[in-house]
Formats: C-alpha cells, structure tokens, sequence
C-alpha cells in the first residue's frame, strides 16, 4: 500500500519576515557598536566631553557678580554719612574702597581698578534731616549686563540704610507712621545664582553635540569611505540601516544624560522639581530629534567637512545664540525670536528649564512635547526618504 504523504508544514511569511528583520538589525546593530567602541576619539566625545563641558561651563561661566571693587568718596565724615555706606560693606556682592578724593577715584575707575563710584556729598546729613537725602551712584558701563547688576545691588542697599537712617532722624515716622520692611522671595531660582539658569541648557548642548554633530560626521565619513557602498549591495534596507546607526548613538546620547544629570544634581545643587520620568521621556523626545537631524544633515552632505559647517549652522549655534540659553527670546527683535522658535532646541530648552526649576507644568509639557513629536517623526522619516533616493 502506498505511504501517505505527511504535508509540510506551511511557515508563516510575516513571522520569518520579522524574523528576518530582527536577525539583520542585530546584525548591523552589533557590527555598529564594534566600530564605536574602535573609534575611540568618537567614544571619549559622546562620553568624556559631556562632563567636561558640565565642568567648564558650570565653574568657570557665571552671570554672577560677587565681590565688585566699588570706591567710596566721603565728602562728608559724619556717624550718619558714614551710616549711610555702611550696608555696603555687609554685602556679599560688593568690595567697597574708601577714598578721600574724586579725583582718585575716578583714575581707579579709567584704570578699571573699580567699577563703580559711590559719592556721598558734604551736605548729606543736613539734607537727610530735611527729609530727603541724596548720593552719587556712577557705575562704570562698559559691560551693560555687569553694570546693570552692580547698579541695582548699590541702590538697593543704599535705599534700604537710606530708610533706616530717615526713620531715626524724623523724616519717616511722623503722624505715628514707619517705614515698612519689604520682605522679599525669589522663585524657581532660590539660590540666586546663574549656574541653576545655565546648567539646564549644558543638557540641550550636549545632547545636540551626540545627537547630531557626532552622528553627522560619523555617517559622513562613512559616505566618504564607501562603507555604504558595501551595505547597499547587501539585503538589508534602508531603515534597517538607518536603525543601526541610531540605536549605538542613542546609547550614548542616554549615558551622557545620566551623567549630566547626575552632576547637574549633586555637583551644583541644581533642582529637579518636576518629575523625573517626564524629564527623561523629553530627553528621549530631543535625542530622537538630534539623531534624525544628524542623519540628514549626513545623508544630504556625504562630505565630513560639509557636515561638520551644516552641523555647526543648524545645530550648534541655535542651541547657543537662539534657545534661550545665554539669554530670554524675549529680549531679541521678533523676527530673531520666530527664527529662534522654529528650531526644536528652543523648545526643549524651555521645557527642560520648567521642570527642572519650576515643576510639573503640563500645558507647557503637552505643548512642547506633541512639538518636539512632531520634529522627531519629521527629521527620521526625511532622513530615511533621503537615503531610500540614494539607494535607487
């Protein structure tokens, strides 16, 4: 009798199609991550450069101004004149010199040896007794942020003893009326110092730096070599490759921000007053961003040297010049603040700023998020349509 014959059995096509895909993702995901961690001046720049940026510009860039030399002319010697600068010498922001001529202490000044003057004049005490007394502020203005600053700390100190000094000789107080004590609260920024405003763009920086300058000219040298050459004769599509090439650097791109929060938190003392696992999906958000800007930019350029100058034009310089880093949007022309908002660094750096200083802001965090969405599926999918042209 004849053998039945034993059907063979049918294999499902998508299953060994995601199977397939998965094998050779692995494939050139591994074959990546041997070649990053060959390349080890491209592994110390996603990893070492990271602190090293945190160290410089958390010590060594400050918007603060402590300890300003301010030369003092006493034109009148009596205890309420000399009262009246007492405050300051009790500053923590100022360094005051006593002088006895004008002359003197505006050669310090030209001499830049002082940044400001503080003139009390001889008929001070006779003019407070009347009930209105004035001195001399002269700062020097050369830099207009620090003369700003050491000009608000000199008037408010001297209005504050000028208060005090009113009240005991009779010019505040009659009619049983007394000055009032201001107290006063600084939110989001309790410290008071620039290394709390500055430290959350430090992240945006460095996340840019891996995301898209590394990443642009890593693929770059890669069009330049030929190895994509290779990889297109080969079965693998172009999203597989496009995968390959993000998974490595998105690691790295995490590392680094684990490190950079890391310090930002028990280095400088900075904050995280929003949640944590909000600030890491917008983190994640904006790497995505900068992986897909470097991927285009390389993509589109196939040269290291183009892609290092479009790199540095898109990328880098918005993230110094345009976000909000160095200084508020708000305080530039409006059509440099509508360039400035077209670049995604901007928005994350808002974002990063509300949730490490202020909280849990959630228009702010709908809002800036579906943006930051919207920039990551745009600048991904571009860099595959970019590539799939090439392959034809």
């Amino acid at each position: 009798m004849p053998e039945a014959s034993v059907a063979a059995p049918q294999l499902d096509p998508h299953r060994h199609s995601v199977r397939a895909f998965a094998r050779r993702l692995f494939a050139l995901t591994r074959k990546e991550v041997r070649q990053l961690l060959r390349d080890k001046s491209n592994l110390s720049i996603g990893l070492l450069l990271p602190v090293i940026l945190m160290l410089i510009f958390g010590y060594g860039l400050s918007l603060d101004v402590k300890n300003a030399p301010i030369a003092v002319v006493m034109d009148d010697s009596s205890p309420t004149a000399m009262e009246a600068v007492v405050g300051l010498q009790l500053s923590p922001f100022l360094s005051p010199i006593m002088l006895t001529s004008m002359r003197e202490a505006e050669a310090k000044m030209l001499a830049r040896e002082v940044d400001g003057i503080v003139r009390v004049p001889s008929n001070y005490s006779s003019e407070l007794a009347a009930g209105h007394g004035s001195i001399q502020v002269i700062v020097h203005g050369a830099e207009a942020s620090r003369a700003s600053i050491i000009l608000n700390y000199v008037t408010a100190t001297l209005a504050q003893q000028g208060v005090r000094s009113l009240d005991r000789v009779g010019g505040i107080g009659k009619g049983g009326l007394g000055y009032i004590d201001v107290e006063s609260r600084l939110w989001f920024n309790e410290s008071n110092t620039s290394t709390w405003y500055l430290v959350p763009g430090l992240i945006v920086l460095i996340i840019t730096l891996v995301g898209a300058f590394l990443t642009a000219l890593v693929m770059a040298r890669e069009w330049e070599r030929g190895t994509f050459e290779a990889l297109f004769v080969s079965p693998v599509k172009p999203v597989e490759i496009l995968l390959a090439k993000i998974i490595p650097y998105f690691c790295v791109g995490i590392i680094g921000l684990a490190m950079c929060l890391v310090t930002a938190r028990f280095l400088f003392g900075v904050p995280i007053m929003g949640s944590l696992l909000i600030l890491l999906f917008a983190s994640v958000l904006y790497l995505l961003v900068a992986l897909g800007i470097g991927l285009l930019i390389s993509s589109v350029t196939k040269n290291q040297f183009m892609a290092s100058q479009v790199s540095l034009l898109v990328s880098l310089l918005p993230v110094l010049m345009l976000s909000g880093f160095m200084f508020d949007l708000r305080n530039v022309p409006l059509p440099i603040s509508i360039i400035g908002h077209l670049f995604p660094a901007t928005h994350f750096m808002s974002l990063i700023k509300t949730l490490m200083l202020a909280g849990n802001v959630w228009p702010q965090i709908i809002v800036q998020c579906s943006i930051l969405i919207a920039y990551a599926v745009f600048f991904i999918s571009a860099a595959r349509f970019v590539t799939r042209k090439r392959l034809d």
